[in-house]
Formats: structure tokens, sequence, C-alpha cells
């Protein structure tokens, strides 16, 4: 075999090599794990902190709750991806929102979100350059919203301070598209702060979200859109 194709033999093997090896160690040796998934549990360490509780308790749910100030609410996305062969997850998340919701005769009537786009950043500063450019165009979409097209009748022991689980029904905008959407909620109050957590799933095509992925970088055709509000009123 001459020299030359021997050399370009063993260049393709350790370019090879490098796919392979250079992915698996950055994910697994020098990639922080992604964030857990976003829960109401307690004794979850995915849990957003919710600070001190207030001595003082609600007798009843009825008037407006906006989203706290102190910063304790987040929301964010979730989505698989395959780094040349390698299983990831990437995640962004902002606490930067606006959120209110209106309680009426123990019916959550009215709800609206309002998320700026541009600032959700994950762990990596070239996943977070395609969300805002070619993935969401937020210069041209700056913002989501969600509103609620369905009121939602609260369970009997909403005040118990017991997670209850109800469904949620309204029309959420995503670069320019709005569509509804269905999911469950859970839901706990404690103290005088009143939690909220669920994810809806996302699937890019319906909402005009172009293809993520990149050469060397599969990402799943649907991921989550996922939320933890903490209200007060």
């Amino acid at each position: 075999m001459k020299k030359s194709l021997r050399y370009a033999i063993v260049a393709l093997v350790v370019i090879g090599l490098g796919l392979i090896v250079g992915p698996w160690a950055y994910i697994n040796l020098i990639k922080d794990d992604a964030p857990s998934a976003l829960t109401i549990d307690d004794n979850s360490e995915a849990t957003i902190p919710s600070g001190s509780i207030e001595e003082d308790t609600i007798s009843d749910l009825n008037g407006q709750w906006v989203v706290n100030s102190a910063g304790e609410s987040v929301v964010g996305y979730r989505v698989k991806e395959v780094l040349f062969g390698q299983s990831t997850e990437g995640v962004g998340r902002t606490r930067e929102f606006e959120g209110k919701l209106t309680v009426t005769d123990n019916q959550v009537t009215d709800v609206a979100f309002t998320v700026q786009m541009g600032t959700l950043t994950s762990d990596a500063a070239n996943r977070d350059r395609q969300f805002n450019g070619r993935i969401m165009d937020i210069s041209t979409h700056p913002t989501s919203t969600f509103v609620l097209t369905q009121a939602i009748a609260l369970p009997e022991n909403a005040l118990s301070g017991e997670v209850i689980t109800v469904n949620a029904q309204g029309d959420l905008t995503l670069r320019g598209t709005t569509r509804p959407v269905q999911f469950p909620l859970q839901a706990k109050v404690e103290g005088a702060t009143f939690t909220v957590v669920g994810n809806i799933t996302i699937v890019f095509d319906e909402w005009g979200i172009p293809e993520p992925s990149l050469p060397g970088i599969t990402v799943e055709p649907d991921g989550l859109l996922e939320f933890s509000l903490v209200f007060s009123r």
C-alpha cells in the first residue's frame, strides 16, 4: 500500500474517531446536565423555589393573581437532540415575562401571558443564536402569548394545600402563528401563593417553526414548552 494512501486512510480514521469521541467527551465529560423537568413536587430539585411562605393564608381564590415579581416563575423549552450520534437535550429558560389570571366563583375565567422570546437562554451560545435567528425569528416575532379560551372549574379541595390537576384550553401564539391548545396543569395553593406547573407539546411544523436540525445535529420534530408559575395577589 502506498504511503499516501495509507496516510489518507489513517487521516480518515482519526477524523471519524474525532467525530465520535469529541461529541461523547463534550456531552459526558464537559457539558452540564440539562435541567430536570419542571415539577410541582416540593421534594424535586427541579421545583422552582417559592421563597419564604407568608404566614397569612387565603380563604378563597377569587380575584386577580399576577406572576410573582420575585422571579420565582420560569418558562422555557426542552428538545431532544442527537449530536453526532450522541443523545442529549437542549433546554432554554427565562424568568422575564408577564402573566395574570382571574378567579371568579371558584373558576379560572381569564389567563393571559406574554413571554419576551429574546430572553430565553440555554447552555450553548450557538443554540441560542439559532433559536433567536432562523428558528424563532425574534426580530420579527419578539413575543409569544397564551390566552385562556375556556374557564377552568377548580375542585373543592383547591384550598387544601394538596396538588390538584385540571385541564386548560386556550390560544397559543408562537412565531406569529396562533393555534388552539389543550393540556393538563398541576396547581397548589400554599400560604398566600398559587403555583401552577405544566407543559405543552409543540410540533414545530404546526407553528411554522423551521426544522431546527443542522449538519451533524438532529433535533426531534417536536419539543416541550415548560412552565412553573408562582402567582400572588
